[in-house]
């Protein structure tokens, strides 16, 4: 009788230790497919900018500086070699974008050409759904790192080689303000 107790706790911890395995393989590929999908829309506005900022350098000659920011943070990201170092990218490119966004309000005739209208709501369409990118995975991050930090999990964790992984945030405080263009 004893032996059939010991043998049904045997099954149920390896049966358990299956389905806390194949959990943290199911939340590890949500994260990928998560951060894949943010990609997609980071290489979206990755491919808007050299349009817009051409558009801008018509009408703003002398905001040279503005625009060379624009496109230095665009090319750090592509440049980048790791997820960590394009995320920095992307928050520098937020930056700038909002700059050259404040900017455009010194060009009246600027915000009113038909191609920049068109290039600023394609943006902000990518921007909205960035957003929501992120937001979707840093729910998917924060869920499989609880798996992941949490006792019993963490157990099968540790033995599987499962690691946390970092949530998208903003690192600069200065992109958390508004911006503010002073001529």
């Amino acid at each position: 009788m004893f032996l059939w107790i010991a043998l049904a706790v045997v099954v149920i911890v390896v049966l358990w230790g299956f389905s806390a395995y194949n959990g943290l393989v199911r939340g590890r590929i949500s994260t990928e497919e998560a951060f894949s999908t943010m990609d997609v829309y980071l290489k979206k506005r990755f491919d808007l900018i050299p349009n817009l900022v051409e558009t801008v350098k018509g009408y703003a000659k002398h905001e040279s500086e503005t625009l060379e920011k624009v496109i230095a943070a665009r090319n750090a990201v592509a440049a980048a070699p790791s997820g960590a170092a394009r995320v920095e990218g992307e928050n520098m490119i937020s930056g700038a974008l909002r700059q050259l966004f404040a900017l455009t309000e010194s060009y009246p005739d600027l915000k009113a050409n038909t191609n920049f209208q068109q290039l600023q709501d394609q943006l902000k369409k990518v921007e909205d759904d960035i957003a929501n990118s992120r937001k979707y995975y840093n729910a998917v991050v924060r869920e499989y790192n609880v798996k992941v930090q949490s006792i019993p999990t963490n157990i099968v964790a540790n033995i599987g080689g499962f690691k946390t992984k970092p949530l998208y945030e903003v690192e600069d405080a200065a992109q958390r303000n508004n911006v503010q263009v002073k001529f």
